[in-house]
């Protein structure tokens, strides 16, 4: 199986005052490609810092990321901003939609950026793969979340990235839509065959990943295959 990602000896420390906090500390793992991949730990044990180095978005004090064969610390901001938008998808726990475009332009517009032709068509095709068809110029203030997320996710699946990042998918999302978002990631995630990097806390939506990284006070205390 082909590393999609690797991550090598990873220190990230904050100056806070005086004072330095090292919040990931000798990190290291790798992901296959099409796997699917859990970092959990409660609050605060540097999941979220972790994928943000991961994906490029932050550099580390010390170590190495390879990410879609790519060293990560040879390439300037551009290069990786580049990366990131041909070859990374995202799906956030806030859902950060433009409120000022509609969902079918929230998912046609960052095609367009890319180039892409037939951008709003292929927009809605994602938004009818969602469930999401009636609902192609409703602005996200006229969406409930779950409807919200679900746009999100055909934009971050639409581009047809090699590497998917979900922070807290379902972190703002009642129990049962929660529930619907996990499943649709799930089956995206399988019809696409994109590498799946969820970070989450909740323990049984990890357990749906064929991988758990657990992390606590920045440091890897388990890395182990599940029975998926």
């Amino acid at each position: 199986m082909t590393k999609i990602l690797k991550v090598s000896n990873l220190e990230k420390t904050y100056s806070s005052g005086s004072k330095k906090l090292t919040v990931l500390k000798d990190i290291s793992f790798t992901v296959e490609e099409k796997e699917t991949f859990a970092i959990v730990g409660p609050s605060g044990s540097g999941k979220t810092t972790l994928l943000g180095l991961c994906a490029g978005l932050d550099q580390p004090d010390h170590g190495a990321i390879e990410l879609c064969g790519e060293e990560m610390d040879s390439l300037s901001e551009d290069e990786r901003a580049i990366l990131r938008n041909k070859k990374v998808g995202f799906v956030f726990q806030d859902f950060q939609l433009l409120p000022t475009l509609t969902a079918l332009e929230n998912v046609a517009v960052p095609l367009e950026l890319l180039g892409a032709k037939n951008a709003e068509k292929a927009g809605k095709e994602w938004l009818e793969k969602v469930g999401l068809g009636d609902r192609l110029h409703h602005y996200p203030s006229q969406l409930s979340g779950g409807e919200q997320q679900r746009v999100a996710l055909a934009r971050a699946f639409s581009n047809d990235p090699e590497i998917l990042f979900a922070d807290e998918p379902t972190g703002n999302l009642d129990a049962e839509t929660g529930e619907k978002v996990e499943k649709l990631l799930f089956e995206l995630n399988t019809e696409t065959g994109t590498t799946l990097v969820i970070v989450t806390h909740d323990i049984e939506l990890a357990q749906k990943t064929g991988h758990i990284l657990r992390l606590k006070g920045g440091k890897i205390i388990e890395n182990t295959l599940t029975s998926q």
